[in-house]
């Protein structure tokens, strides 16, 4: 398949497998502190949702960014917190009718969500304990997305975090960059180098340390 068709692929398959946690959830689970910085697990269902329902062009992004002064992360904020007083029943079934829903947005493409999707899921999944994980080949998709040279993810990864490293997927035939080794599952390596400190838990070698100085 061509690179948007697996990207809307795994994006559905990735929301639905999200859907079947989110509704087995507990209130207390809901309101647990996501991997997403200031975001509860009820917070990152509600951006899945919204991004899902309320796609916007270019000219919607311009108009958003102007009201925002130029900051993207406030205004995805605002959005999910607004979604989030929607009830859990509503996020869920709302989440799982858009499953199949297509996003092609502007600038990076439908595997901006795609990327987006599987790693929020893991936002709210590993901090509930939760193996609720999409597998290897699904990561790889993101993890080719996510590293340089593409210009138009610098908002997901910085371009010097994985400088001067060799990062090195265990659980599938992949390795980017050259340097100290960093090594893990793909979904502990995309979290990582996502941000998500936790996740340095899970990876070995001699370049974990200097990762960690990047977060």
């Amino acid at each position: 398949m061509a690179e948007d068709e697996v990207a809307y692929e795994i994006a559905t398959l990735t929301r639905g497998l999200a859907a079947d946690m989110f509704a087995g959830l507990t209130e207390q689970q809901w309101r647990t502190p996501s991997l997403c910085a200031g975001w509860t697990v009820r917070e990152v269902a509600a951006h899945l949702v919204e991004a899902g329902e309320n796609q916007v062009g270019m000219v919607g992004l311009v108009v958003a960014l102007v009201r925002h002064r130029g900051d993207l992360d406030r205004w995805v904020d605002r959005r999910a917190r607004r979604a989030a007083q929607r009830t859990t029943d509503d996020l869920v079934s709302s989440l799982r009718a858009g499953a199949t829903r297509r996003a092609d947005p502007p600038v990076i493409g439908p595997r901006g969500p795609m990327s987006d999707s599987l790693i929020h899921l893991r936002d709210a999944a590993r901090p509930l304990g939760l193996d609720v994980v999409p597998p290897p080949e699904h990561w790889r998709e993101v993890l080719d997305f996510l590293l340089p040279p593409r210009p138009v993810t610098r908002s997901f990864v910085p371009a010097d975090r994985v400088l001067g490293l060799r990062v090195v997927a265990t659980d599938q035939d992949w390795a980017y960059g050259d340097g100290d080794e960093v090594s893990g599952t793909s979904e502990a390596i995309t979290m990582a180098i996502c941000g998500r400190a936790p996740a340095l838990a899970d990876l070995g070698g001699a370049g974990v340390e200097r990762l960690r100085s990047r977060l």
